[in-house]
């Protein structure tokens, strides 16, 4: 493991150092796990007793609550930020193994650059491109005419569907499969008919895919995530849909088909967006919410009702199935309070 003085780190994040005595760090840690030898991380108020309690030798910290520090820190702008970059600095990737191993079955017109890792068992398909410093782990499986950017991570058992492209130093996580038909079914005399989905996933650089999470390819046009998007675990994106740059969405977010997503948003654990529907830029959906129209203007969206016990939520329930009638009831009223006042 690397060691680090907090003036080596300002030298890789920035920032400015509190109090520093030259002593070198190997690693990171959560409060209940540090030492002397660890850096923390103080991101907000609420954190600070737990963080002070604990063993850590210096901290990572806003400059709004470093004077509140007994011990030296590396004060950011953004704590977290820069505390994400120390810990990789700890935990850097292996070093590529360039080369092909031998139960590996590529295509003879593929193209991959010599400086890849391709794992065990690896399946690439005719004309795929494979660009430089890719690492692509054991049971990995990309389609035919697919394009991979430099410096991209694929865990093992990934799989491309044909025609799908993927942009520079993206991650993408074991079970994740891209490039999937899209849901695309025409009803005739009772029958479900099958629609060919011939478009195909176009996935930006700097973007992380998590595990099972699935992108189906677009009917006739592709299907686009855009630059340094965060896709957790188990999200489903479906046919033609569009995600901007610099949007994240937690796990087990549920996407219908050909959605707009803008820029920058962040869609909550478990949040289900029908089909059709354009959601703006800087928009942020709270996990469990169920968006069904347009949402154009920045903000915070949330549908779902708090938790509370069963027996009240069976009353309330029994209260909203009346709500509409209720309303005429209350419409009756105004008009007959309305009709009387004019009368007098």
């Amino acid at each position: 493991m690397p060691a680090f003085s907090l003036v080596e780190l300002a030298g890789h994040v920035g920032g400015e150092i509190q109090t520093d005595r030259s002593d070198r760090y190997s690693g990171v840690a959560s409060p209940s796990q540090a030492t002397a030898q660890h850096i923390g991380l103080i991101s907000s108020e609420k954190h600070l007793a737990k963080a002070l309690a604990s063993a850590a030798g210096a901290f990572v910290v806003s400059s709004r609550l470093a004077a509140r520090i007994d011990r030296p820190g590396l004060i950011v702008a953004n704590p977290l930020a820069a505390f994400a970059r120390i810990t990789a600095l700890f935990h850097p990737e292996p070093a590529l193994q360039a080369g092909i191993h031998p139960s590996a079955v590529i295509d003879a017109s593929a193209e991959i650059d010599p400086s890849c890792e391709i794992g065990a068992q690896v399946v690439i398909g005719a004309h795929s491109i494979i660009g430089p410093n890719c690492r692509i782990a054991a049971g990995c499986i990309i389609g035919e005419h697919c394009q991979i950017g430099a410096n991209a991570l694929f865990h093992p058992r990934v799989t491309l569907y044909a025609h799908t492209q993927i942009g520079a130093r993206c991650i993408l996580h074991s079970g994740c499969v891209l490039g999937s038909d899209g849901f695309g079914n025409a009803l005739e005399n009772g029958h479900w008919i099958k629609i060919p989905q011939i478009g195909r996933v176009i996935v930006g650089d700097d973007c992380e895919i998590g595990a099972n999470t699935c992108i189906d390819r677009g009917a006739l046009e592709a299907t686009v995530i855009g630059h340094g998007v965060k896709l957790d675990n188990l999200i489903h994106i479906a046919h033609n849909c569009q995600v901007g740059d610099d949007t994240a969405m937690a796990a087990c977010v549920g996407i219908a088909g050909s959605t707009k997503i803008g820029r920058r948003c962040q869609i909550g654990g478990a949040a289900m967006i029908v089909g059709h529907i354009e959601i703006g830029d800087d928009v942020m959906v709270s996990g469990a919410t169920f968006i069904g129209k347009s949402l154009p203007n920045p903000g915070t969206y949330t549908s779902v009702m708090p938790q509370q016990p069963h027996a009240d939520w069976i009353k309330n329930a029994v209260h909203l199935r009346h709500l509409h009638s209720m309303h005429e009831r209350i419409r009756a009223l105004e008009k007959q309070i309305t009709s009387s006042g004019t009368a007098s």
